[in-house]
């Protein structure tokens, strides 16, 4: 029980609906609905995230910096990608209903439907789900710190990252207006290999750095 929660309390909640707690909605095949601790109050060490998707559409790169995640197929298919940090190391994983992927704490992390109709359970060891998205590191991070940091140039930077969307959750933009590509489904969600790479780091113990992030 919770420790901190009056049972007797009138405004104790044992019940609810998670379609009517939208967390970002790109269009109407193309969502996700969240149920955490905000939207009831019985709720412990647990949450989740309804998400729906359509063919080729991406839950952006992203970490939780306070929650492992879990992710179960409820219908469709997806391709669950994540940057193993001790390996550096990009691993991906196919799952259809079923099936599940697990995320550890902190690891960077995304999902690409394979069919349409896909409908995932993302579910969280936390009572609220924090996130920090890849658009939002693009967009917030100074140009000139990219640009001095990787030797990038400062006004390439800032035209690469133009397009960028603060808090995308689910991509490519509806309005995206970039040349359309042949891409096939096994480019989006093919698993890279980097064994020069990889050995050019030694397995020292990793401690990934959290900040509280709230949207």
């Amino acid at each position: 029980m919770v420790s901190y929660m009056d049972y007797t309390s009138p405004s104790t909640e044992y019940t609810f609906d998670v379609n009517k707690s939208p967390l970002f909605r790109k269009d109407e095949k193309n969502y996700i609905n969240v149920l955490g601790v905000k939207q009831l109050n019985t709720l412990e060490n647990v949450s989740l995230l309804d998400i729906f998707l359509s063919t080729n559409n991406v839950v952006e790169p992203h970490y939780h910096q306070n929650a492992a995640e879990l992710v179960y197929c409820v219908s469709g298919a997806a391709t669950v990608s994540m940057l193993n940090p001790f390996t550096k190391q990009l691993l991906s994983y196919s799952i259809t209903p079923g099936q599940v992927a697990n995320i550890p704490q902190g690891w960077w992390h995304y999902e690409v439907a394979t069919v349409d109709n896909t409908h995932l359970l993302a579910i969280f060891n936390a009572p609220t789900p924090e996130v920090i998205l890849g658009s939002d590191i693009l967009k917030f991070t100074p140009a000139n710190i990219m640009s001095h940091t990787y030797c990038i140039d400062e006004n390439q930077w800032k035209q690469a990252i133009e397009p960028v969307k603060p808090s995308t959750y689910i991509g490519p933009y509806k309005n995206c207006n970039r040349v359309k590509q042949n891409t096939p489904n096994q480019y989006l969600n093919r698993q890279y290999q980097q064994p020069q790479y990889i050995q050019q780091y030694s397995r020292i113990p990793y401690i990934p750095q959290y900040y509280q992030y709230w949207r």
